[in-house]
């Protein structure tokens, strides 16, 4: 087997993935890892921003 870089590999993978189902999908999948990244990173900030007044 061998050894692909991440990027050449992404790259055959979403190039499959327009071929086998069309652009929407991919858009999905995009949308979908781009509001998960969002929360995520929010979530991150406002943990910092809490604090115990007591």
């Amino acid at each position: 087997m061998e050894h692909q870089p991440a990027v050449a590999w992404l790259t055959e993978a979403a190039a499959s993935a327009v071929q086998q189902h069309g652009t929407g999908n991919l858009l999905r999948v995009v949308l979908i890892v781009m509001f998960l990244g969002c929360a995520l990173t929010a979530w991150l900030l406002l943990r910092g921003y809490k604090r115990k007044d007591d």
